[in-house]
């Protein structure tokens, strides 16, 4: 759950792109001789590597002395760009296994050998491996997709700014002392034009073997059409599958956490879900005070995702890491996924260095040695939210002390005020007859109210007092209705 590299990801290199052939005959890049591959190879190669004991890949030994400053100063030479936008990272304290890359071109890969003066180097430290890959914009001056460390890949989103990363897949995350970090151990990248790759790879752990498929564009962000087909090398926990993975440190609803000057620091504000049955679910994200888990249970799910509503800079106030411009993360299941639950574990951070939140789909079925199992799925990380303008959303969440203002607090509870807006609301007063409907579990419900927020149009506030019951926490469901009709999105969430 730890981020490798959170910021060797956004450095910006100058371009020149070159087609794989072109920079062979000029000498720019040493490719080996070209070998048959396609998508049913990487398959039955995976599916064979399941049928071997694991054996984990090499780190390089001397990559644990290149530590950020001197990974920094390493950079992969704009004149060796490989398929007309690929570049590499190198290896270094938080990417030490070097990673095995082929370039692919009708139907032939070629390998990429490694030698260090594909890189530039500043002070006495030397490329030692490859670890990475980065797509590189037609013009060469950012840096839309990334490949590194273990399974992870992220995407920089419609606002050239890289925030949430995604994973391959997650091995009993949030299961003491059993969870996995498969790697992604090889890379076959196919060129399908300026802003478009096949990025093929080969996953390998102790658990599992996997072939992935990642048909990625840049359409106002990155799209990425997934092909994944795992093999189980013996019995899995808990398999989570298209895992997305962020930060949330604090926001509006805990300032106690707030410990650095800025309002607000997270990449992501919220799991948003649509349910089989067309159900709208927005999850607020916290920083909770020990690790928690929660299964959202559901049956051939239309989409989740870990989302930033917040983009208003005021409320971030940073102009170096851009909280405002993180790229939302959303999953879209193809096909028959079936009975299962999109899972959130969430553990207690202190720095906004650390990812410790990820959210992804269980089956309900359990995973069994020697089973293969295919998922597709769409990825989309823009900064649309998805499911905007379906209905009234919930666009702030504040937890605060029970009770009247200037009056004794209610000991044993806490106040929960959340406020939605949207075109559902639209034209209704007070004497509308809207209302929340709120249902607490571990906890009792003691007083709520529903009204329109002066002066904003199409927004209203619900708050309520709720009683905890320790060791808590209290589950929330809230959503606004008129009568029977309900007129928001349905709000899951805690008060510790």
């Amino acid at each position: 759950m730890i981020d490798t590299d959170r910021r060797e990801l956004i450095a910006l290199i100058a371009a020149l792109g070159l087609a794989p052939a072109r920079a062979a005959a000029a000498g720019l890049a040493d490719l080996g001789k070209p070998q048959p591959f396609s998508w049913d190879w990487l398959q039955q190669r995976a599916a064979a590597l399941a049928r071997q004991p694991y054996q984990a890949p090499a780190k390089i030994a001397a990559a644990a002395n290149l530590d950020y400053d001197a990974v920094g100063g390493i950079a992969y030479r704009a004149d060796r760009t490989l398929a007309g936008g690929i570049r590499l990272f190198p290896v270094g304290k938080y990417a030490q296994t070097p990673i095995d890359l082929a370039i692919v071109e009708n139907g032939q890969a070629r390998t990429v050998n490694f030698s260090p003066d594909m890189f530039t180097s500043k002070g006495s430290a030397k490329a030692l491996g490859i670890s990475g890959i980065q797509v590189m914009s037609p013009d060469g001056k950012s840096n839309w997709l990334a490949f590194q460390g273990a399974s992870y890949f992220r995407s920089a989103g419609a606002q050239d700014q890289y925030g949430l990363s995604a994973r391959g897949l997650a091995i009993d995350t949030g299961i003491d002392g059993k969870e996995e970090f498969p790697t992604f151990t090889h890379f076959w990248i196919e060129r399908n034009g300026p802003w478009a790759y096949t990025i093929y790879a080969l996953l390998d752990g102790e658990s599992v073997t996997g072939a992935y498929r990642f048909v990625s564009r840049f359409d106002h962000g990155a799209i990425q059409d997934v092909s994944a087909v795992i093999h189980l090398r013996r019995d899995v926990e808990r398999l989570g599958i298209a895992p997305a993975t962020s930060m949330f440190w604090y926001g509006e609803g805990n300032r106690a956490a707030a410990t650095d000057w800025r309002p607000e620091i997270h990449d992501s504000d919220g799991l948003e879900m649509m349910t089989g049955a067309g159900e709208q679910i927005w999850r607020p994200l916290e920083n909770p005070p020990h690790a928690t888990l929660d299964s959202f249970q559901d049956d051939n799910p239309r989409g989740f995702g870990l989302i930033q509503r917040d983009r208003d800079f005021d409320h971030y106030q940073d102009d170096g890491a851009f909280y405002d411009r993180r790229p939302n993360l959303w999953i879209e299941p193809k096909g028959d996924w079936g009975k299962g639950a999109v899972t959130l574990f969430a553990f207690p951070t202190t720095t906004e260095t650390v990812d410790n939140v990820v959210a992804f789909w269980v089956p309900a079925a359990p995973a069994k040695q020697g089973q293969r199992l295919a998922f597709d799925y769409r990825l989309t990380w823009n900064s649309a939210d998805p499911l905007a303008g379906r209905t009234a959303r919930a666009v702030a969440c504040w937890t605060g002390t029970a009770g009247r203002p200037g009056q004794e607090p209610t000991k044993g509870a806490r106040k929960l005020v959340i406020d939605f807006v949207g075109e559902t609301l639209a034209g209704l007063d007070i004497n509308s007859g809207v209302t929340a409907q709120i249902d607490v579990g571990g906890g009792r419900l003691l007083t709520n109210h529903a009204y329109p927020v002066i002066g904003q149009a199409n927004r209203w506030r619900v708050m309520a007092d709720i009683a905890t019951a320790p060791p808590g926490p209290a589950d929330i469901r809230l959503f606004l209705k008129r009568g029977a009709a309900p007129l928001s999105e349905t709000v899951l969430t805690q008060l510790f």
